[in-house]
């Protein structure tokens, strides 16, 4: 049986198992769980994810999803 495993990669270097998969350019919220557009406030802790890697060792698969802060200008377009 092949596991599957998903990882959040903060700036900071932290690092955070979650239960599901993201997408490329995804906008989530500190926790990692998908936000949708228009976001409800520009007071938010927001990532976007930048980059998306995938390691494999025997029956175990890592995905790694890569996080970079928004900017409060990006934030501001994306309350709109």
């Amino acid at each position: 049986m092949i596991t599957t495993t998903y990882k959040l990669k903060y700036p900071e270097g932290d690092e955070r198992e979650i239960r599901y998969g993201l997408n490329f350019n995804q906008i989530v919220d500190l926790n990692g769980n998908p936000l949708q557009l228009p976001i409800s406030s520009p007071r938010m802790i927001v990532y976007k994810v930048y980059r998306v890697s995938t390691t494999e060792e025997r029956k175990d698969i890592t995905k790694y999803y890569y996080l970079e802060l928004v900017t409060g200008q990006e934030l501001m377009e994306l309350s709109r």
